[in-house]
């Protein structure tokens, strides 16, 4: 019987996992479809994080050849969606991860405190929320785009 379930285990894996991988790889293709419309600057040679933290967390993006023009279109772009999150505003991410990314009905402007700032390599945006259920919701938004940027380009 054992033996049995094993395979039956076994032959729904193999059955399941192309469906699941052509899953994955059409989110991912809508992500990166997505940020190139959104992101003005080169995605290849900028890398995304997302860390999240007791208070909420950071999204940072680094243009790694350090390339003058690319980190201006970083810091534009941070800038630009800083006053939008400022707002509540999370159409954006939303567009290129999807609306139903986890976190984002929890990212409401009264809860979450927005900042940016230039880092010597692009820019970065702090979520600070002291409501416990905000700051989880920062954590599942970041964690959801973590997931999504962890392509090479995005490591």
């Amino acid at each position: 019987m054992k033996a049995k379930l094993i395979m039956i285990g076994a032959l729904l894996v193999a059955t399941c996992a192309p469906a699941l991988a052509d899953t994955t790889s059409a989110h991912h293709d809508m992500v990166m479809s997505h940020g190139a419309q959104v992101m003005p600057f080169d995605m290849k040679v900028a890398m995304h994080m997302f860390t999240p933290n007791s208070a909420g967390g950071t999204l940072e993006i680094m243009v790694q050849n350090m390339d003058p023009k690319q980190i201006a279109l970083v810091r534009q772009h941070l800038r630009f969606e800083a006053a939008k999150f400022v707002l509540g505003d999370y159409s954006d991410p939303a567009y290129i991860h999807g609306k139903t990314m986890p976190g984002l009905s929890g990212m409401e402007a009264d809860l979450v405190a927005v900042r940016y700032a230039d880092t010597a390599m692009g820019g970065k945006i702090t979520f600070v929320a002291t409501d416990p259920a905000a700051i989880e919701a920062i954590h599942e938004w970041l964690a959801a785009q973590s997931a999504d940027h962890a392509a090479p380009m995005h490591t």
